[in-house]
């Protein structure tokens, strides 16, 4: 009978050993995955709550070791068997105000600094900068409001390749962490965002700038950072989304002044060069060229890579893709109220738009032969189209 329990508990205790050894060594050789705070950040917003998230963790940890040593000798040193039997009082007044007036002053010495704290978070007054931030499914945009009128808008969406995602080649460092346009701002410049968003609740949060703010359609929401160490800080949407949440990163990239003014004049530069291009008739092989690269940014998740559908209808053999073409303008446009087809008239520039549709209707086995210039999506839009 000792043999068959003695086997029972090893059974039971050696997949314990094997997952703390595992465990443990996964620790030593992956230390930054299996980190359990947070982060002490680049800011001095994110610095101030780490303090006081560790502060308030250390008094908790003091209390809780007080609270049952206390107990746990009370319990050993007057237990039954020596002889101790329980007392009769009902209440004591000394005790009943010592618990009430310790806790008061120990939450009081927690509410100050978190106070001062708060109250810097929400002061987004005498900023530098103001930025835009909005949440699409499942991108962001990014518009700099400028005082000359002349504002930057783009957008920012996922760049972790395809192959990595469904695992036919390994994964980077930063895998689903990384952005093809990264939102750029100078150091030690204090920069206001508003944020909102286009179709559900979505949250930008980067965890080392000590910023995470919900994007709610219709409301504008305030939050600032100022950084003062150049680099880039990564973070992700930490509101549930939608079916590609999960594939939502941010990427912030801080420069210095000099570089940040430098990348303000090639974004102005490319604006002009996009606005040249609007204004010019392109082959079918040219169009089908962007159109493609247009595509796999904004379509594939949806439509799969060949055209097959997926979380959208097919491309391939569409009703839409080989039907009327100005219908076809108004769903790239517009979308369709009611389902996950977005509105991609704000999304893309003309010449962008112009160039999926062309795309679509060519290519996964379609060739219509049709090619849609982007004078003629601004053309769809002024005459009341969007």
């Amino acid at each position: 009978m000792y043999r068959h329990a003695k086997q029972l508990w090893q059974l039971a205790i050696f997949p314990l050993i094997a997952v703390v050894g595992g465990f443990s060594a996964s620790v030593v050789a992956e230390p930054e995955r299996w980190e359990v705070n947070m982060p002490v950040g680049a800011t001095e917003v994110s610095r101030s709550i780490y303090d006081i998230h560790m502060l308030i963790f250390g008094i908790s940890c003091v209390i809780g070791v007080a609270v049952f040593s206390f107990m746990f000798y009370s319990l050993w040193a007057y237990r039954k068997t020596k002889g101790h039997k329980p007392a009769t009082f009902h209440d004591n007044t000394t005790v009943e105000i010592l618990w009430t007036v310790v806790p008061f002053f120990i939450l009081l010495g927690m509410a100050w600094p978190a106070t001062k704290t708060m109250i810097e978070i929400y002061d987004t007054k005498d900023a530098d900068m103001d930025i835009l931030v909005t949440g699409y499914q499942w991108k962001w945009s990014y518009e700099y409001l400028r005082e000359d009128g002349e504002n930057i808008k783009f957008f920012s969406a996922l760049a972790t390749p395809q192959e990595e995602i469904y695992g036919s080649s390994g994964k980077n460092e930063n895998y689903l962490l990384e952005v093809d346009n990264p939102m750029v701002i100078p150091a030690g410049k204090k920069v206001r965002l508003l944020l909102t968003a286009n179709d559900v609740i979505h949250s930008w949060w980067v965890p080392d700038l000590g910023v995470k703010k919900d994007a709610i359609p219709g409301f504008v929401n305030e939050a600032w950072t100022r950084v003062n160490e150049e680099g880039l800080y990564r973070g992700q949407c930490a509101e549930l989304c939608g079916k590609d949440h999960g594939f939502m990163p941010i990427v912030v990239k801080v420069t210095s002044p000099a570089e940040f003014d430098s990348w303000i004049g090639e974004k102005q530069q490319e604006a002009t060069e996009i606005k040249e291009l609007m204004a010019q008739n392109f082959s079918l092989e040219e169009l089908m060229e962007r159109g493609e690269a247009v595509y796999q940014r904004a379509c594939l998740a949806c439509h799969g890579a060949n055209g097959e559908g997926g979380v959208g209808k097919a491309i391939a053999g569409s009703p839409v893709a080989m039907g009327d073409i100005g219908n076809h303008i108004d769903i790239v446009v517009n979308g369709v109220p009611g389902t996950a087809m977005q509105a991609f008239g704000g999304q893309l520039n003309d010449l962008e738009a112009a160039a999926v549709t062309t795309y679509q209707r060519n290519a996964f086995g379609n060739n219509m032969g049709e090619l849609v210039q982007a004078v003629d999506v601004y053309n769809f839009k002024k005459g009341g189209g969007e």
